[in-house]
């Protein structure tokens, strides 16, 4: 899938942000090195529109073949966050959301490196180590296990993230360290192919959300495929993912 007439951020040698985060208003804040190409085009473009688009990969964090479980790309226009009282508050946001050291250092003015050693929250001949920058969403789409599919601006700007998505690769990794008899016991639930795949190969959980669990299983053919769990209802917190994985236990051994 590609979007026309956008400059992909990997185009320039980005690997990708340090910190990311969606600010109230719906752009994507990046914490990025000022040295990197993403913030140098970024500078020098100063008022001109630079068009980008970024591309996520979402990786299982458990140990599998085919890890990935699907893309996204958010293609917009890329600016600098202004010094003053909008890099504060951005600068505030990303350190809340993914804590990284220097972060509140951003809107200082540089300090030349101490000698005898590297300055603190600066990077070479005293420039700053870090810019932020502004990603204005125009248009996103998503490509995963249920297909391709867009998303409005305003659908991104209004999403809420998942309440386990912080929890979500300890929870997995946890599920098939000490529970995987019981994550493959879940095959009972489904149906005519209980018999033939509870019988082959292991089964590995890929992903966690609110709405449910998804294994993935090994079929009368010796093909991976996946299989999706839904609790009762969306799960609010940790605590009510306990209760939901004991139901869903409990219905597979009943």
């Amino acid at each position: 899938m590609t979007i026309p007439g956008i400059e992909a951020l990997d185009d320039l040698g980005v690997d990708g942000p340090t910190a990311r985060t969606v600010a109230p208003d719906g752009d994507v804040l990046l914490l990025m090195p000022s040295a990197s190409p993403a913030a140098r085009a970024a500078t020098h473009a100063q008022d001109d529109e630079l068009t980008c688009v970024m591309e996520i990969t979402d990786v299982a964090p458990v140990a599998m073949p085919h890890r990935i479980r699907g893309r996204a790309w958010v293609a917009g226009w890329l600016t600098l966050v202004p010094c003053g009282e909008r890099t504060r508050t951005a600068a505030a946001l990303l350190a809340e959301r993914h804590p990284v050291g220097e972060l509140l250092g951003l809107d200082q003015a540089p300090r030349p490196p101490r000698r005898g050693g590297p300055a603190t929250g600066v990077g070479p001949a005293g420039s700053a180590a870090w810019t932020l920058l502004r990603l204005e969403v125009g248009e996103a789409c998503v490509d995963d296990l249920w297909g391709a599919d867009g998303v409005e601006p305003d659908d991104f700007t209004s999403a809420e993230p998942d309440p386990l998505v912080r929890h979500e690769a300890d929870l997995l990794q946890h599920l098939h360290a000490a529970h995987s008899e019981q994550v493959r016991g879940l095959c009972a639930l489904l149906g005519d192919r209980s018999d033939l795949v509870c019988t082959r190969g292991p089964a590995t959980p890929v992903a966690l959300d609110r709405f449910g669990l998804r294994v993935r299983f090994t079929d009368e053919a010796d093909r991976p495929f996946d299989a999706r769990f839904d609790f009762p209802e969306p799960v609010r917190d940790v605590s009510e993912l306990r209760y939901a994985m004991h139901a869903l236990f409990d219905a597979a051994a009943g």
